[in-house]
């Protein structure tokens, strides 16, 4: 896939490929937390690294807003969990 624009809007609490139905969502229930909670990806898309750019865009805004990570998302669960390594640091104790 050639290189994609992630657009973060944070009225809605949401990351989204500019031009592609593919987005994900978050909240942020407490001071210096936030709960990525969904990611959607069209069918069509899947299988295109499309998620996982999301979720590294997220990740890299949530760590450079020195934000507690939570991941309600399965996907977002997956992920971090796959890249422990690389994430442990950003885990809220609930994660």
């Amino acid at each position: 896939m050639s290189e994609v624009r992630i657009n973060h809007d944070s009225e809605e609490q949401m990351f989204s490929v500019i031009g592609q139905d593919a987005e994900l969502t978050y909240a942020r229930p407490a001071d210096g937390v936030v709960d990525f909670q969904h990611t959607y990806v069209d069918e069509s898309l899947r299988g295109q690294g499309l998620a996982e750019q999301l979720a590294q865009a997220a990740l890299a805004w949530a760590r450079q807003e020195k934000l507690r990570v939570r991941t309600s998302c399965r996907f977002m669960q997956a992920y971090v969990d796959r890249n422990r390594a690389e994430y442990a640091d950003l885990l809220d104790q609930l994660a």
